[in-house]
């Protein structure tokens, strides 16, 4: 099997798309103490375009890590919010880095990390913190934004994997 070092080209793309997720989740995203609403998954998504599932898994895992260590976080650190982030850029990565961005492709995944990652991983560990009706009692605001976000990123991802320049950079960048 052909192994391919890890260039310098590539490490510095990697730390760019690093540093656009920790500042998409950090300063423009709308946050509150059980739903976190932005555009983080746009540098996750070309991230795992560009690179194999665990180069993106770990990309996305040390951009969490990074950014809860250098900004903070709205509450204590937890690391299944990190291995959260870890799958999401596993699964990303695993229906788009080289294939075919179909509808149906970007459906699927935008679901698994949409329902199974976010809405019900992120809602365990939340109750893991603090147990209680509380987390409960905001399981509909989480569905509610599911529902709504979903279908927004589902469109994004399909605009930016058709996009004809995302397309040639994404060749330029693999040859």
């Amino acid at each position: 099997m052909n192994k391919r070092k890890m260039s310098t080209r590539t490490i510095a793309l990697m730390g760019i798309l690093m540093a656009m997720q920790i500042i998409l989740t950090r300063f423009l995203s709308i946050q509150t103490p059980f739903v976190r609403i932005g555009f983080t998954f746009v540098p996750i998504v070309i991230m795992s375009m560009m690179f194999n599932p665990w180069i993106t898994g770990v990309g996305t895992l040390l951009a969490d890590f990074v950014g809860i260590i250098v900004f903070g976080s709205t509450g204590p650190y937890f690391p299944g919010f990190s291995l959260s982030a870890l799958l999401t850029g596993l699964v990303y990565s695993f229906f788009f880095y080289k294939k075919e961005m179909s509808l149906k492709r970007i459906i699927v995944a935008s679901l698994i990390v949409g329902l199974v990652i976010e809405l019900g991983l992120n809602t365990v560990w939340l109750y893991m913190i603090a147990p209680g009706p509380g987390v409960l009692a905001q399981v509909p605001l989480r569905l509610g934004k599911a529902a709504i976000l979903i279908p927004i990123k589902i469109f994004v991802i399909y605009l930016i994997s058709h996009n004809q320049v995302m397309q040639n950079q994404i060749k330029r960048f693999r040859s």
